[in-house]
């Protein structure tokens, strides 16, 4: 450019000259563009006065013609005017004016969001299925924009001229295939979101992003990854879920500034010893995977506060790993381990799930140093006994022993007063009445802390009385219980037909509870109605049960049910009529939906539901029932918990591990039932 008189043009105003030239004459734009856009064009023509004579200094391009420009009216700012015809060539073909489409014929992106993108640095195109990345979302940085063609006054309030480099890139849930090496025309990114896609593998490209904290690859189809990869030194978050890998890079320790990796649901069968110079890693999971073993050096990752390796295939876990002190949450759930890891220096641990594994003994040791524990999920395992020590852990609020051996409870586990849940169903208890069982957890607790009372009393013959507690188990009907204890009894006798002779013996005795679990029966006896006026507890778990009859229907006292353990597929209408059904135990039966017939029992206090398939539930209907305190939905198929049930505030325990669902995170569900709900109170469309 040159000005009139003495005045000296900026550098501003040369670079301006040039952009405007590449404008026109997009062949001859290259080398300049980007150069334009990174410094921006801020202080333009500073004095009205001046008289400016625009000369783009063309004369050293083989151009066949030149542009004519219009000089501005005195006061006025410069303004550029190009022929028609010029006008039309620059928005041919080629161009990328409106970017209907992209210069290889591929897919494309509203301007909008291009123009959003270059002010705000974020470029979200994710469910749009793209089947590629199109070419001008690559060069978004490097290209011209297409307002600067439109409009080239400068005199409006869309300032083209200023442009942040993308920083943030989402591109999930399309099906994209693969990803181009044009990838490395964004050296600025620092967040790449691909997940949900087809993709096979990533480009060698990926290493060129210097910048990249946050990279998200899950739920695609990677079988492996490039060396590469390791080369982002300040990646903070990986994500490689649901892929198929089955095999890590040797060096992957290279990402050093990793704080969060998820690997799991792959098929992977080995951890690279390199892991331990990921010593600022926070959270590492490796569950659902195919891990025989993990190794020692595991343990120097000091920063470690969650691990998951549920779903392998462990049956030890190293010694070293006791040395990890920062480690919160230990999740080893669906292994092979034979015994509970001893983790003396892991003193701030608050959460250990080792749940459907085959552990058969609980030894003090394993329980002394756990002065932090919260949380022990020990469910589904080979456990006996439970020692006393289990008293050490005074800070325990969930315990879950459910379907174990367990015969008996330690009295002293009755001291732990921040227990909040314990989980017995699943075991052969005969230490305690049904009733109290079925009270929950604090009425249990209660029991436990008199029986300590009554253990200590002497008795004159040195011997504890004679109780429900004590009676040795029977062959035939215990007479005992059945005039004593009104419990009609005729459990664990494999039996597929309950004999008329259990019936009879009722007689005129008022039976209140019946116990008919742990034979074969494929149906419930219809001689279960000449009860309905006394009985309030029926057992039928653990059998083959198809359908639950209109005879159980008709027990209109009932308020307490246990069916799980059975081949349940539904509930009738008719159970509506029972009126006064507090407790019903529907747990591994083959529900496929919440059963309707629920929602019409306002006097439920309980629902356990857990490992069926049922794949929702209606949250306002929940709602209604306002008795409800326990709702347990474990190991289903839910894949979406509605936000509308975090205003059933009546639920006081909420069980939603074990389904497929995204949110809430598993870090929240940890939290207990509260978090759960206010979690989804905070998600309810306003």
């Amino acid at each position: 450019m040159r000005f009139a008189g003495s005045q000296k043009p900026r550098d501003s105003l040369s670079l301006l000259g040039r952009r405007l030239g590449a404008s026109f004459f997009p062949a001859q734009a290259s080398g300049f563009a980007s150069t334009v856009v990174r410094r921006g064009l801020r202080g333009l023509f500073p004095c009205e006065s001046a008289v400016v004579s625009l000369s783009l200094g063309l004369s050293s391009l083989p151009l066949p013609t030149r542009p004519a420009f219009l000089l501005p009216e005195p006061g006025a700012r410069p303004s550029l005017v190009m022929p028609g015809s010029q006008r039309r060539r620059a928005a041919g073909p080629g161009s990328l004016a409106g970017f209907k489409c992209d210069a290889g014929g591929g897919e494309t992106v509203p301007q909008g969001l291009i123009r959003a993108a270059r002010k705000s640095g974020h470029l979200n195109l994710s469910g749009r299925e793209l089947s590629e990345v199109p070419l001008h979302v690559w060069r978004i940085n490097l290209d011209t924009p297409e307002e600067a063609k439109q409009n080239l006054s400068f005199g409006g309030a869309d300032r083209w001229w200023e442009q942040t480099d993308l920083t943030k890139l989402i591109l999930s849930s399309n099906k994209l295939k693969c990803l181009s090496d044009d990838l490395k025309l964004l050296p600025a990114l620092t967040v790449l979101d691909i997940h949900d896609n087809q993709l096979t593998s990533l480009p060698l490209a990926i290493g060129s992003l210097e910048n990249l904290q946050k990279l998200n690859v899950s739920h695609n189809k990677l079988t492996d990854l490039p060396e590469e990869l390791l080369q982002l030194k300040h990646l903070r978050s990986l994500l490689l879920q649901h892929n198929e890998l089955s095999h890590l890079p040797d060096e992957f320790g290279k990402l050093i500034s990793l704080e969060e990796l998820d690997i799991s649901n792959n098929h992977v069968s080995a951890i690279p010893t390199s892991f331990a110079f990921l010593t600022n890693l926070v959270q590492l999971n490796l569950s659902h995977n195919q891990l025989k073993f993990l190794p020692a050096e595991i343990s120097a990752m000091k920063s470690l506060r969650q691990l998951d390796c549920t779903k392998n295939y462990l049956e030890t876990i190293p010694p070293e790993l006791a040395n990890m002190a920062s480690l919160e949450q230990l999740y080893l759930r669906r292994n092979k381990l034979r015994y509970l890891p001893d983790l003396p220096s892991c003193t701030v641990l608050k959460e250990l799930h080792v749940g459907e594994n085959q552990i058969e003994m609980l030894k003090a040791e394993h329980l002394k140093h756990l002065n932090s524990l919260c949380v022990l999920d020990l469910r589904e395992n080979k456990l006996k006994s439970v020692p006393d020590e289990i008293a050490l852990l005074e800070g325990i609020e969930r315990l879950d022993l459910s379907n174990n051996d367990i015969s008996s409870l330690p009295c002293k586990l009755g001291n732990l007063s921040q227990l909040k849940f314990l989980a017995l169903e699943g075991n052969p208890l005969r230490t305690i009445r049904r009733d109290i069982l079925q009270k929950g957890t604090q009425e249990i607790l209660k029991y436990l802390r008199n029986k300590i009372q009554d253990d200590n009393e002497i008795r004159p013959n040195g011997v504890l009385p004679v109780t429900a507690m004590t009676l040795p188990s029977q062959l035939d009907v215990n007479l005992h219980a059945l005039t004593a204890l009104k419990t009609l009894d005729y459990s664990e006798k494999q039996a597929t037909v309950i004999p008329d002779e259990v019936l009879n013996a009722v007689g005129n005795n008022p039976v209140t509870t019946v116990n008919f679990s742990k034979n074969h029966l494929t149906e419930i006896p219809a001689r279960i109605v000449e009860l309905k006026e006394t009985v309030c507890d029926i057992n039928f778990s653990f059998n083959k049960l198809f359908s639950v009859s209109l005879e159980l229907c008709m027990l209109y006292r009932l308020t307490h049910l246990d069916v799980r353990n059975n081949c349940l597929t539904s509930l009738p209408d008719e159970m509506e009529a029972l009126g006064k059904l507090q407790i019903i135990n529907l747990a591994f039966n083959r529900f496929k939906v919440f059963p309707d017939i629920l929602y019409r029992i306002p006097t439920l206090e309980a629902i356990l539901l857990g490992n069926n398939q049922v794949g929702s539930l209606d949250p306002l209907q929940i709602k209604k029932l306002d008795q409800l305190s326990t709702l347990d939905l474990q190991n289903n198929d839910i894949l979406h918990v509605p936000p509308e049930l975090g205003n059933c505030t009546s639920l006081r325990t909420l069980l939603l591990e074990g389904n497929p669902f995204r949110t809430p995170r598993v870090t929240i569900l940890a939290k207990g039932t509260d978090a759960v709900l206010e979690y989804l109170r905070s998600r309810i469309p306003t």
